[in-house]
């Protein structure tokens, strides 16, 4: 294998599989992408934001999104695996990580599922449900424990 994509939207869940996603890199020499995509801010209803204050939020968004991804990174350097990361900007994730599984070539999908029962899937939907199901490559899904 020469190229791993661990996804992480650094949850409980996320943790145990990046740590996967290590072992796997380390074990087969492979390349480590690290990808988050960017949550969208959450918006308040009949609350007004102005346009200056809004986009300062979402620059503050980011640098924690980047900070949170280069602290991966960093564990995953200390490891001695090759990594690098994208941090993306908003999206619906599981396109998002799928295509850039494409892009990238990468070999295998390695993130984290909450485990979630059949009534929250039904409302909320799986994001790793959804990459399974249109990955280009083998996905290993990994619950937290």
């Amino acid at each position: 294998m020469r190229r791993i994509l661990h996804a992480s939207d650094f949850s409980l869940a996320s943790r145990a599989a990046f740590k996967k996603a290590v072992e796997m890199a380390k074990a087969s020499r492979a390349e480590l992408l690290v990808v988050h995509v960017l949550p969208p801010l959450p918006l308040i209803p009949d609350v007004y934001i102005a346009a200056r204050t809004y986009e300062e939020l979402q620059r503050a968004h980011r640098a924690n999104g980047r900070k949170q991804l280069d602290r991966l990174l960093a564990k995953a350097k200390t490891a001695g695996v090759r990594v690098s990361g994208l941090l993306l900007d908003w999206g619906i994730p599981s396109q998002q990580i799928v295509r850039v599984a494409k892009a990238k070539r990468a070999e295998m999908i390695v993130m984290g599922t909450h485990g979630r029962g059949a009534l929250g899937k039904a409302f909320l939907g799986s994001v790793a449900t959804r990459v399974v199901a249109t990955a280009p490559c083998p996905v290993l899904t990994v619950r937290a424990k």
